[in-house]
Order: structure tokens, then C-alpha cells, then sequence
């Protein structure tokens, strides 16, 4: 077992799996034995990433979840257990499983710091901000010194567009650190989400005088500027009142309103009528005239 460890502080993880795999075959029984072997594929795992590895990363991530349950299942009631495998979970992005592990293993063991701290990330994962602001602010209260909290604590408050909470632990966290790049971008850019550009460019400035390869946060420090000059440019002058068109004279025939036209026609068609019957009496009292 202590060979195993050895190779492992090493950074010789294959190797170091090898000489965990024999105290297992020795004593199968034995927990420890699991939970330092599945450490080691996990490191194996991060190495393999890193070398552009996928395939043998998943592997090695897969056999490490392995070793972590026969943990789990050696010793049920060690906290640790779950914490491990939950980590490992975390890392392989299966939030949900993580979370309920490290749910157990606060049960088991309520001030197990890196318990807190480990199901805050998954809650980050999960986008469940008010969960994962708690679980960091339960670290930060029995960890103070822990400068990541806070960092990991304002990214849930950005989430949740609490904007101000989240400026004050980058503030905090610059405080410690005034050339800490990675708290002067992201402090920025919540000042720019919080629509506060005027303050968000100085901190990319500050930034990019001490990284001014960093094209990100060049191309952010441009979003803000642009967006301080139309805050800033002068109102476009007011339209002038379009004249109102002067009405038309209506024409003569307009004026003749169509009930008029009605009345005509019938006082017509009446006189027409009566001088019918005018006509045909004359014809009757001549008609008997012999010619």
C-alpha cells in the first residue's frame, strides 16, 4: 500500500494502480485499498485529459466511479466515501448523482467542509444558484481563508442577478490580490451585466495592462466603451409637426345632399302623371268628330 502512495506522489499513477490492485488481491476486505486505488485512476484520468487522452480518460474515470462504490459499499457510514465518489461525479458532469452523495455525506457528517464545498460546485452545474450560495457561504463561515469560495460564491450570485452581492466577493477578493486578473475581468464583466460600463471599463483596463494579450477581455472592454457612448451621445433632434393639409371647398355637386335628388325625381314622375290624365280627357271629347 505505502509503494502505491509513493508512486502516486509521484505522479506515476498507472504504477501506482498496479501496487494498489496488489494490496487489494491481498486484502479485499479492505477499503483503503479502493479508495486510494480509485484516487489513482482519478489522477490518471486528469493526466490523460491533459495529454488530449479522451478515451483513456473515460476509462480510467469509469474504473475509478468503481473503486469509489466498493468504498461506498465496504464502509457505508464513512463520510469520505461519498465525497470521493461525488467528486469524481463532478468531474464526469453527472450533477445529480453528486449531489445526492454529498447530501449523505452531510447526514453523516454535518461540518465536512469539502461536503459543502463540493455540492456547491455540482449545484453551480445544476444552475441551482440559492443552493450553491448557501452551501459556499456555509464553507466561507467555517474556512474563511479559502479565497476560491468567494469566487465560486459570486459566480451563484451572478447566476441569480444578484450583481451586487457577487461585485462584493470579487472586491473582496481583489482586496487580497489587486493584480488578480481573473477577479478584475470577472468583476468587469457583472459590472457590464449590472449595465454599470462606466465601472466595468476600468477594471478591463486594469486588467489588460497587466495581460494585454488577453483578447477576451479587449473585446469586452470595446462592448463597454461602445455602450457608454450612445449612453452618452446627444438625444436625436425632435421631429417637426408635419402642416395639416388645408380641407377642400366642396364642389357644387357635393353639396347636393342625395334625399334632395329623391324628391325631385318623384315631384317629376307626379307631374308627368297628371299631365297623362290632362291629355287623355281632351282626346275622349274629340274622338266622336266626324272628319
Amino acid at each position: 500500500m505505502q509503494r502505491g502512495i509513493e508512486l502516486a506522489q509521484q505522479k506515476h499513477f498507472d504504477a501506482a494502480v498496479a501496487e494498489f490492485t496488489k494490496a487489494i488481491e491481498a486484502n479485499p476486505k479492505d477499503a483503503r485499498g479502493y479508495a486510494n486505488r480509485g484516487t489513482a485512476y482519478r489522477q490518471g484520468a486528469r493526466t490523460a485529459i491533459a495529454a488530449g487522452d479522451q478515451e483513456g480518460a473515460s476509462t480510467r474515470y469509469q474504473s475509478a466511479l468503481a473503486d469509489f462504490s466498493k468504498y461506498v459499499e465496504l464502509a457505508p457510514k464513512d463520510a469520505s466515501a461519498y465525497v470521493e465518489r461525488a467528486a469524481t461525479e463532478i468531474e464526469l458532469k453527472q450533477y445529480d448523482a453528486a449531489v445526492t452523495d454529498l447530501s449523505k455525506a452531510l447526514e453523516l457528517k454535518p461540518d465536512n467542509i469539502n461536503a459543502n464545498k463540493f455540492r456547491g460546485f455540482a449545484e453551480l452545474g445544476l444552475s441551482q444558484w440559492d443552493k450553491a450560495v448557501a452551501d459556499f457561504t456555509a464553507v466561507i463561515q467555517k474556512k474563511p481563508d479559502d479565497l476560491q469560495n468567494y469566487d465560486r460564491r459570486a459566480l451563484a450570485y451572478r447566476g441569480s442577478k444578484n450583481y451586487d452581492a457577487a461585485i462584493a466577493d470579487y472586491t473582496f477578493l481583489l482586496s487580497k490580490n489587486p493584480n488578480d486578473v481573473e477577479a478584475l475581468t470577472k468583476r468587469g464583466y457583472t459590472y457590464s451585466l449590472a449595465l454599470q460600463y462606466e465601472k466595468a471599463i476600468p477594471d478591463y483596463e486594469a486588467a489588460l495592462k497587466i495581460n494585454p494579450q488577453d483578447n477576451d477581455t479587449f473585446q469586452r472592454l470595446q462592448y463597454a466603451q461602445s455602450m457608454m457612448a450612445k449612453r452618452n451621445a446627444s438625444p436625436p433632434p425632435a421631429a417637426s409637426p408635419s402642416p395639416t393639409p388645408t380641407p377642400e371647398k366642396p364642389g357644387l355637386i357635393s353639396l347636393i345632399n342625395p334625399l334632395y335628388i329623391g324628391i325631385g325625381i318623384v315631384a317629376l314622375i307626379i307631374i308627368a302623371v297628371i299631365v297623362r290624365l290632362l291629355t287623355r280627357g281632351k282626346a275622349e271629347e274629340t274622338s266622336n268628330i266626324i272628319r
